[in-house]
């Protein structure tokens, strides 16, 4: 599988409510599969919910900064990326 480019960059993590915000450079929607990778991280997930200014919304818009939920522990470093 050819290296894709990262959808989005981490700009903050909450580990004690386990939700990244996300800046993504893409449109991504509620429902999606996104991969988080890193030297430490490698897992999958499905974009169950997103909120923005503490509003849950349906989909980011490109360049929109966004609050996801995940089930894994992630770094500032990990890049995003989009599973088709």
């Amino acid at each position: 599988m050819p290296e894709k480019k990262p959808i989005g960059k981490i700009t903050h993590y909450f580990d004690k409510i386990s939700v990244a915000i996300i800046k993504f450079n893409k449109k991504v929607s509620v429902g999606e599969m996104i991969k988080f990778k890193g030297a430490n991280t490698d897992f999958s997930q499905k974009i169950a919910s997103m909120q923005f200014d503490h509003k849950d919304i349906s989909s980011a818009k490109k360049g929109q900064e966004v609050g996801i939920k995940i089930k894994e522990k992630i770094h500032g470093s990990d890049k995003i990326y989009e599973i088709k």
